[in-house]
């Protein structure tokens, strides 16, 4: 008699354990969501936490706190999650630097990319364009290409620092096009546009967000847009490829993650919620202005994805000798 009530009582307890847990990953969340930007605000990962905040609030029915953890190419704000508790509270919306790149130019890090995290979607791509000085003659990257092999080591290009994007993606154009072209690393995007102006250097791969503004007022001259397919807003310039370079794509992304272990109901929570927000037409229209393609996929994809960027990408830094600075 005492070990079946024992039963009932141990049965008991495992249905009001379950339901309870149940209710637990439908009420996710109950409490403000802290958004770890890696970043200063103004750029292209703090532009897309600002567009999405609200109506994500709205959608999960709590604040969405964006944080800036600023520092080290992404590596503190993304390290801050990495050791968070995996309850859904504190998420990363890191990009190709923190999630990729630094794993290839960094000799040691706190945390590993492909372990360290919980995937929830990769967001958007970030589109870059490859822009040149006005003194540079050339109209197109064809004539790009005939300048700087006739005149090696004349031109110069800016990038964000040594294993930035806009470093390796202007190697990246090197080797394809046997070019011999000065590197000239700065310490963030702000002084590498500032140079470009003035034109301290002659040449720069980077966001067209930065780039385009310039671009309209005649201070700088846009040839090629480096993604696999034109751009959205600016049509009328051709990709690298459709310029005569087939093989080369450079492009940037972004993607929300959380700590290693998050629970399947949260990213599942999260995922679907966030691709309904990025659909909102008003949404999406913004991102795409500020040179943002959404492409919102699922948990699986976007950890298959990361992990495939940092075998690319550290073969690329080791083929230019990329190193941390």
């Amino acid at each position: 008699m005492r070990s079946m009530q024992l039963c009932r009582a141990v049965l008991a307890a495992v249905l009001v354990f379950a339901t309870v847990s149940a209710a637990f990953g439908q009420a996710y969340p109950s409490k403000a969501v802290r958004l770890i930007v890696p970043f200063p605000p103004g750029g292209a990962v703090d532009f897309y936490a600002r567009v999405v905040q609200e109506p994500l609030s709205e959608a999960l029915g709590q604040p969405i706190v964006i944080d800036n953890r600023a520092g080290a190419s992404g590596m503190i704000g993304a390290d801050l999650v990495a050791k968070a508790a995996p309850d859904g509270y504190t998420l990363l919306l890191g990009n190709i630097a923190s999630l990729a790149i630094n794993v290839g130019i960094y000799p040691k890090m706190a945390y590993d990319p492909a372990r360290d995290f919980t995937p929830i979607m990769r967001t958007v791509d970030v589109n870059y364009v490859l822009v040149v000085h006005p003194s540079v003659p050339a109209n197109t990257v064809g004539e790009l290409v005939a300048y700087a092999r006739a005149n090696p080591g004349k031109l110069s290009y800016g990038s964000a620092g040594s294993g930035s994007m806009p470093h390796l993606s202007t190697e990246l154009l090197k080797s394809l096009t046997g070019t011999d072209l000065v590197h000239v690393p700065y310490k963030g995007g702000g002084p590498m546009v500032t140079d470009l102006l003035g034109g301290s250097v002659q040449i720069v791969i980077g966001d067209q967000a930065n780039l385009m503004p310039h671009v309209k007022t005649g201070r700088l001259r846009a040839l090629a847009v480096t993604s696999p397919k034109r751009s959205v807003i600016y049509p009328e310039l051709p990709t690298v490829a459709e310029a005569g370079f087939s093989g080369y794509q450079a492009t940037a992304w972004q993607g929300l993650v959380g700590p290693a272990g998050l629970p399947s109901d949260i990213v599942k929570r999260l995922n679907e919620t966030l691709a309904k927000v990025m659909a909102i037409p008003a949404v999406r229209q913004r991102l795409v202005e500020g040179g943002l393609d959404p492409v919102p996929d699922t948990p699986e994809e976007f950890g298959r994805f990361i992990r495939a960027e940092i075998v690319k990408w550290s073969k690329i830094a080791r083929d230019v000798g990329a190193k941390a600075e």
